[in-house]
């Protein structure tokens, strides 16, 4: 059976889990702004919604007993190429170095109308 950890604040816009316990690894799903039953309209904030995305993120981590210093890999999906350095100067706060391996995709859409999403892999110590 599957070990998943959910967030309090963040809500689910398809049939899967906040986070799977992989043993050694936690597997984090996407998060948007537009995941959270407050979700205000942020259409254009990327620095907003890259914040809110972390916070979604962190509360899952939290429920899993981790910190952004378990993290060892980002992966980062944007609508828009435009909003790389906004994301990143949310990004570089949220880690410390030496910073998880990332990877980041210009994407056509995202769910939900989204113009960023974040996933996570954490590795338990």
């Amino acid at each position: 059976m599957r070990k998943v950890y959910e967030a309090k604040s963040a809500t689910a816009s398809g049939p899967y889990s906040h986070a799977v316990d992989g043993g050694d690894y936690v597997f984090f799903s996407g998060q948007t702004a537009k995941n959270t039953p407050t979700a205000k309209d942020m259409t254009g904030d990327i620095a907003a919604q890259t914040e809110q995305c972390f916070h979604n993120l962190f509360e899952v981590m939290e429920e899993a007993g981790l910190s952004s210093d378990d993290v060892v890999k980002v992966n980062v999906y944007l609508t828009d190429m435009d909003n790389f350095k906004m994301m990143n100067d949310v990004y570089m706060k949220k880690f410390s170095e030496p910073y998880p391996a990332r990877t980041c995709v210009a994407v056509l859409a995202l769910p939900l109308g989204a113009e960023v999403e974040i996933e996570m892999i954490a590795k338990r110590s």
